[in-house]
C-alpha cells in the first residue's frame, strides 16, 4: 500500500552528497510516485532516537524514513520500536548491513521505489540494556576501533579501506583485555577476552564468513567472544573475521540465546552499537524484542531471516 505521506529524518553528514542536494534527490523521487514528503534534519550528537519518537507522536499514521548509514537507521530504529508507524530505509552509509540484509537498494531512486511500492514486514530488534541495536553490539577492541575509525575518517574521508586501517591501528595499541562473567539459558561462564561481540544480523554474520544463522533464525542472538592471546594472535584473530576464514572454537567461542547478561570489573564501559560508540553502565543485558517494527521491504522479500 503507498503511503499517503512520508517524514525522512535525514543524517547530513551521510553519504557522498550535501544536504541540499539529497533532500532535493529525495524530495523529488517521492513526488514521483505521487507522495507528499517532508524532512527532518540532524546533526552529529543529537538523540536520535528522541527525534524519531517525537515525529512519531507529531505524526502518528505517516510513514517515517531513515536516510543514512547502519548508526542512524538504527536511532530512528530505536524511536519507533514498539510504535505503529511504518518505516522505510535509504541507506547511504559505507557498510549498510540492515538494509543489506533485507534486499534493500542503495541508490536514493530504487530504495524510494521500495518505499512506495514494497510491504510491511515485522522486524525483530536486538537490546543490551535499554538501547536498540539492528547488526551487533561489542564490548572491548571493537570500541577502541571505532575510536580510532572515527580519527581516520576526518582525515582520509569515509571508506571501507579506512575502516579496515582503523582495525589493525587501533589493535596495534590495545592493552588490558576484558574479565567478564556470561551467564544465559541458567549456565555461566568466566572468560578474559580482548572482545564481546553480539550480532543479530544473519546477513552481517555471512558476510563475516561465521556460522550462527540457524540461532538468528530462531529468534536469538550469537555472542562471539574472541580467546585472550597475544597482540599476534588478537591481529591473526581479527584477520580472520575480516577475512572470511574465522573458525569456530579456533579463533573465537559462540553463544546462543535470546538472553544474556554479561558481568565485569569495570562497572562503566564503552559500547559500540551499529557502528556508534557511547559509555554505558554494567551488568549488561542482552534481549531480543520480536516484531518491534514495522519496516518496509521490497515486495520480493520472502527471505526466513535477515
Amino acid at each position: 500500500m503507498k503511503p499517503e505521506h512520508v517524514i525522512i529524518i535525514l543524517n547530513n553528514g551521510s553519504g557522498l552528497e550535501d544536504g541540499p542536494e539529497r533532500k532535493a534527490k529525495i524530495a523529488d523521487r517521492f513526488k514521483h510516485h505521487g507522495i507528499p514528503a517532508s524532512f527532518v534534519t540532524f546533526d552529529p550528537g543529537a538523540d536520535l532516537e528522541k527525534t524519531a519518537r517525537d515525529t512519531a507522536a507529531r505524526s502518528p499514521n505517516s510513514t517515517i524514513v531513515a536516510s543514512g548509514g547502519d548508526g542512524t537507521i538504527s536511532g530512528v530504529a530505536a524511536g519507533l520500536a514498539g510504535l505503529p508507524n511504518q518505516f522505510g530505509i535509504i541507506a547511504s552509509g559505507t557498510f549498510n548491513y540492515f538494509a543489506r540484509s533485507l534486499n534493500l537498494p542503495e541508490t536514493v531512486e530504487e530504495a524510494i521505489d521500495v518505499i512506495a511500492r514494497g510491504k510491511i514486514r515485522p522486524t525483530g530488534i536486538a537490546m543490551i540494556n535499554d538501547k536498540v541495536f539492528l547488526n551487533n553490539a561489542s564490548i572491548g577492541a571493537y570500541a577502541a576501533i571505532l575510536q580510532t575509525r572515527e580519527g581516520i575518517y576526518k582525515r582520509w574521508g569515509r571508506s571501507r579501506v579506512a575502516a579496515y586501517w582503523s582495525v589493525v591501528k587501533a589493535l596495534a595499541t590495545l592493552r588490558a583485555p576484558l574479565k567478564l562473567t556470561v551467564t544465559y539459558d541458567g549456565k555461566s561462564f568466566s572468560h578474559r577476552t580482548p572482545i564481546v561481540f553480539a550480532i543479530s544480523n544473519a546477513f552481517q554474520l555471512n558476510q563475516m564468513g561465521l556460522s550462527g544463522e540457524d540461532c538468528i533464525a530462531n529468534g536469538g542472538m550469537v555472542l562471539l567472544i574472541a580467546p585472550d592471546t597475544n597482540r599476534w594472535g588478537l591481529f591473526k584473530h581479527a584477520a580472520a573475521l575480516a577475512l572470511g576464514v574465522a573458525k569456530r572454537q579456533t579463533d573465537y567461542q559462540m553463544h546462543c540465546s535470546t538472553e544474556f547478561t554479561l558481568e565485569m570489573s569495570y562497572k562503566s564501559r564503552a559500547v559500540a552499537r551499529d557502528g556508534e560508540l557511547a559509555r554505558m553502565k554494567g551488568p549488561f543485558k542482552l534481549s531480543m524484542q520480536p516484531n518491534a517494527l514495522n519496516l518496509i521491504v521490497p515486495e520480493s522479500f520472502d527471505e526466513p531471516v535477515r
